[in-house]
């Protein structure tokens, strides 16, 4: 493959387009070089932004069994009827 490349740029150097060549290959390869920082860049803020929205939903979800569990259940007290005293004048 080395050997394939480096022919071709003795071939672009006798030709006179070296030059050219060469700026083609640097656009192409930093054209490369930005999209798979871009793409990680991206990759990194999604992940981010999904672990935060996971967070927050583990949190709220503890908060709110937590509140239940603090809450006065009315199904496992006794009713309880009026009280008494009132109103008979004593």
């Amino acid at each position: 493959m080395a050997l394939f490349l480096l022919i071709l740029l003795i071939l672009a150097a006798a030709a006179g387009v070296l030059g050219a060549v060469l700026k083609v290959t640097l656009v192409i390869v930093l054209s490369f070089v930005l999209a798979v920082v871009l793409l990680t860049w991206i990759g990194a803020w999604y992940a981010k932004r999904r672990f935060r929205a996971f967070q927050r939903d583990v949190e709220f979800r503890y908060d709110q069994d937590r509140r239940r569990r603090k809450a006065y259940d009315v199904r496992s007290e006794p009713r309880q009827g009026p009280a008494r005293g009132l109103g008979d004048g004593s």
